[in-house]
């Protein structure tokens, strides 16, 4: 199997990489061993998790499979640190002393004695920058990371970055961790051109909305019994669905229908045929990602569900591809950019919400007022 370079870096990954959020939770630590074998085994090579899913159980999880697989050597194991980690004030956040701290402990549940790209889950406007920059490059010069990315980051943000790295030699950011779905395209903005532009990885997340892509949910009043957001006692899953995002997923399951494939396969091939992405006979020159799946996604995946995706063009100029089979099929068929949604739906997305996290980016696309406004100076996602 091809793979490609992550950001303009020299390490070679899988169009897709196994996200493990729900690892350690909802989903035992048995199943979690075998869709972590059944990625491996399909040609996936990258493995992301973080601290803060569910306080580390994640993180032992995939560590644990790795030891009893014996398959450590041939990933890149990406982490994160941010998240609060217990009632200590300090244990969170992008400090020196969180970061230090935090990467020790991933290592340790990880049971590995590196983490290949090590990335910062969220930014903050109380730390500077070159506080946070200072501390994993120290990280990477005692062996200990190799690579560093950050997730939910701004464009301004992350050349604000690049700036302080280069002035003070420091090593710098290779990739950023974004939402992207049909249903929130903010990143094509800036954030797009801004990776292009300086060679900067993309790996998006969440092509399925959280679920509301999959196909599942019918009815926004009753979601499917057992389902993420069936649990109305978690505020972000009752914003999460309404009519009119259950509406436009209705649309998404139809044309998917048309086209003979599962609306999920349909939300991942649409992902990877926006910018940068393998489309078929349009090549566009945009830069391309890595597309994160979820464990569930990859529990899906046949044995002969390989990977693979088009040779990179130049230094840092990845490029998508799909999954051979099911969404092989859909590579002949042009994907609408435009599709049919609910009559009170918007037309276009309004101003970028910077400050919001990404439901409320959805509650802005449907009309709604935005919600979860968070003091920080960039926006971002709880990955699915």
């Amino acid at each position: 199997m091809d793979h490609r370079n992550l950001g303009r870096t020299g390490v070679r990954v899988s169009p897709l990489c196994l996200g493990t959020m729900m690892f350690g939770g909802r989903t035992p630590p048995d199943e979690s061993y075998a869709i972590i074998d059944r990625a491996l085994d399909a040609g996936i090579n990258f493995i992301d998790t973080a601290d803060v899913y569910h306080r580390g159980a994640s993180e032992e999880v995939v560590g644990e499979a790795l030891k009893r697989n014996g398959k450590r050597a041939g990933v890149i194991l990406a982490t994160k640190a941010h998240g609060t980690m217990s009632d200590d004030p300090n244990d969170q956040g992008i400090s020196r002393r969180h970061i230090i701290a935090a990467c020790e402990a991933s290592l340790k549940r990880l049971q590995t004695d590196v983490i290949d790209l090590y990335q910062l889950h969220r930014p903050r406007t109380d730390v500077a920058i070159d506080e946070s920059l200072r501390a994993l490059d120290d990280l990477i010069r005692a062996g200990k990371v190799r690579y560093i990315g950050t997730s939910f980051f701004t464009s301004w943000k992350i050349v604000e970055s690049l700036w302080a790295a280069k002035e003070l030699g420091l090593n710098r950011f290779v990739c950023e961790q974004p939402p992207y779905n049909i249903l929130d395209r903010r990143i094509e903005r800036e954030l797009v051109p801004m990776a292009q532009t300086h060679g900067i990885g993309l790996i998006p997340f969440g092509p399925l909305a959280g679920g509301m892509l999959s196909g599942k949910y019918r009815d926004a009043a009753r979601p499917p019994e057992g389902s993420r957001l069936a649990d109305t006692t978690n505020w972000r899953h009752r914003m999460r669905i309404s009519d009119a995002i259950v509406d436009a997923a209705r649309a998404v399951a139809a044309i998917a229908e048309q086209r003979n494939v599962a609306p999920a396969t349909f939300a991942t091939a649409w992902v990877m045929q926006r910018p940068g992405g393998d489309q078929s006979d349009r090549r566009p020159a945009d830069d391309g990602a890595t597309g994160r799946l979820s464990g569930g996604a990859v529990a899906g995946l046949g044995h002969r569900g390989r990977c693979r995706h088009r040779r990179d063009r130049g230094a840092g100029r990845a490029r998508l591809g799909v999954l051979p089979g099911r969404l092989r099929r859909l590579r002949a068929q042009p994907i609408p950019l435009v599709m049919p949604v609910a009559a009170d739906m918007k037309a276009t997305v309004g101003p970028p919400a910077s400050l919001t996290m990404w439901h409320g980016a959805v509650a802005r696309l449907l009309g709604f007022a935005p919600f979860g406004t968070v003091a920080k100076s960039a926006g971002g996602t709880a990955r699915a």
